[in-house]
């Protein structure tokens, strides 16, 4: 007898003390209350939600348990035989649809301002692909791939690994506090989903189509997120940074980020007239395919059979007479496969370099030396 009231306290004192648990802010097994006004309704609708089930854990629990104690055999309790009780099918019918009533009212309110992505002060798109994000400012001309960071050693387990692992990106997205921001969410490949749980947005990106929400930022700060989607092999090398800056310093970045992208493109339009030496080429080639094209081709360029064709000694990065074709497929991508196109993700030098690399890698010796000025002609769909 005591070891049964024991055991059903001990069941009562545990839910209530994971309930407690979850409450905390600082817990690891809870939502984030996050850094939005959204993402704290959202957090407290969670923590209204998870009160009332435990609520009625305890109601159910605490009389299922009272029940079996107390209407024992031992105890010489008989079972009773009625049939039917009208009282009883109105009330276990009319209790539970009011408390989802409770339930639904907050949270379709929460759910409709979520999806309300008008008024907004600043759109960006957000396009996801194998496996980055690209950022496109609407009204700012600036744009740019944001890929992962996170060095090769540590991944390999070859150097000690930082707090922020798999969590670092080389360009991160910069966003204004105080302002509804925008996202138009789309995919170039195949479905990937952009979360920040600090803002409480997590959207699928679908080939095809545009997903919206938005955010608007209480206080500054860096928030990392991952894509929540299966998307592929590097799934798990895919992460998000959002850096939130005051609207001033925001607008400082744009301006500078704006005319740096823009020097750059006067500086690749004076490259058209330039010849590298293979040894320029080579070198820069080597350290573009190793973060861009490693991760389906491999470092040695022998792929993954079935999966990813290899590129040592042999198809068009080994044949002498598809230079054109090698070009093309690097450029413009091939339809169908995880392919993609890196005419718009990379320059015209780092494009040179790396077709190039992969001409004279690994055995290949085909001798080619690409130019600016050929990557520029494919682009522009002139004659070689």
């Amino acid at each position: 007898m005591k070891n049964r009231q024991l055991l059903s306290t001990l069941a009562l004192l545990s839910m209530s003390s994971f309930a407690a648990q979850a409450s905390s802010e600082a817990s690891a097994f809870n939502l984030t209350p996050g850094v939005t006004e959204i993402s704290a309704k959202v957090y407290d609708l969670h923590m209204t939600i998870l009160w009332i089930c435990v609520a009625i854990g305890v109601v159910v629990f605490g009389a299922m348990f009272w029940a079996i104690i107390h209407h024992r055999k031992s105890k010489g309790a008989v079972a009773a035989n009625f049939h039917e009780s009208t009282k009883v099918e109105i009330l276990w019918t009319l209790i539970p649809f009011l408390i989802l009533i409770s339930m639904a009212v907050p949270a379709t309110q929460v759910l409709l301002e979520m999806e309300d992505p008008t008024d907004s002060e600043l759109t960006i798109q957000v396009t996801g692909s194998q496996w980055k994000w690209h950022y496109r400012y609407f009204d700012h001309d600036v744009e740019f791939f944001s890929l992962l960071a996170t060095s090769a050693a540590q991944i390999d387990g070859d150097a000690k690994k930082r707090e922020t692992y798999l969590l670092e990106v080389d360009r991160p997205l910069v966003v204004p506090i105080g302002q509804k921001v925008r996202f138009l969410i789309t995919s170039e490949d195949v479905i990937h989903s952009w979360w920040v749980p600090d803002f409480a947005v997590k959207k699928d990106a679908n080939p095809g189509f545009i997903n919206e929400a938005w955010t608007r930022i209480d206080k500054p700060g860096i928030y990392r997120g991952q894509c929540a989607e299966l998307c592929g092999k590097d799934h798990g090398f895919m992460p998000i940074v959002v850096i939130a800056k005051p609207v001033d310093e925001f607008e400082a970045w744009v301006q500078k980020t704006a005319s740096e992208q823009a020097q750059v493109r006067e500086e690749e339009q004076k490259l058209l007239a330039m010849n590298m030496d293979m040894e320029e080429l080579m070198t820069l080639g080597e350290e573009v395919y190793n973060s861009r094209c490693a991760a389906c081709h491999q470092v040695n360029g022998l792929g993954l059979p079935g999966v990813f064709p290899a590129l040592a000694q042999q198809g068009i990065s080994a044949d002498p007479e598809k230079v054109l074709e090698h070009l093309n497929i690097v450029i413009h991508g091939k339809q169908g496969t995880a392919m993609q196109a890196f005419g718009a993700q990379l320059g015209l030098k780092e494009l040179a370099a790396v077709i190039t690399y992969e001409r004279n890698a690994w055995g290949n010796d085909t001798g080619d030396t690409i130019q600016a000025s050929q990557i520029n002609a494919v682009l522009n769909g002139d004659d070689l």
